[in-house]
């Protein structure tokens, strides 16, 4: 009948997905540099992290040794 026609030719069309699977081609797949945080947020926090070390041993030099 039409009906088991039409259903076989989609069962058809969905088999030759099935053998594909997993088969991503490398250029979609994404490259580069995965890093948790960004360079600029990175440099801020390298920044403020031995700026106020800086600052503290500045401090402690001019107070004589007794902060």
């Amino acid at each position: 009948t039409t009906s088991r026609r039409l259903a076989d030719r989609k069962v058809e069309r969905f088999d030759k997905n099935i053998t594909k699977r997993g088969a991503v081609p490398e250029t979609t797949t994404k490259k580069g540099n995965n890093y948790p945080v960004g360079p600029v947020l990175l440099g801020f926090f390298v920044f403020v992290v031995i700026g106020s070390s800086l600052f503290q041993i500045i401090r402690t030099a001019t107070s004589g040794g007794m902060a």
